[in-house]
């Protein structure tokens, strides 16, 4: 009987371990899967930054006739903290796509210019580990 009497501790303090450690486990996996859900939901946030900085470029290029090598668009509304850098490229092709205006006539007015709008969305810095980067690219014509 005696060989017996410490082997119920020695079995609850090994259950005590292995539970804790399952616990911190758990604890760091859930850590884990949070930070990942918000890198996520920022890395949507600079999509989304991305687009609203092709739809600044487009309107510049065919509501203000203008193609901007450059441009820093930040703040933007609703998405603090984001840097969008837009630019604007004339790939120096003319092409003539036939009569445009349907009049029969080919003249230098059915004349269309191919555009490369490039838009990027950054938040946080490069070596951050919250940092987040999106790059959009459209080829237009006007």
């Amino acid at each position: 009987m005696r060989q017996q009497q410490g082997f119920s501790i020695i079995m609850a303090i090994f259950i005590l371990v292995v539970l804790s450690l399952l616990g911190g486990y758990m604890v760091k996996l859930s850590g884990t899967q949070h930070a990942t859900s918000v890198l996520t939901l920022q890395g949507a946030r600079a999509y989304q930054a991305a687009r609203a900085g092709i739809g600044w470029g487009m309107y510049q290029l065919i509501k203000n006739d203008s193609c901007v090598s450059s441009s820093t668009i930040s703040p933007i509304a609703g998405f603090n903290g984001f840097s969008v850098i837009v630019s604007c490229d004339n790939q120096g092709v003319t092409y003539n796509d036939g009569d445009i205006n349907n009049d029969g006539v080919i003249d230098a007015n059915d004349n269309f210019y191919v555009y490369l709008i490039t838009s990027k969305a950054s938040y946080g810095g490069f070596t951050d580990d919250n940092y987040i980067y999106r790059e959009i690219k459209v080829t237009t014509m006007k």
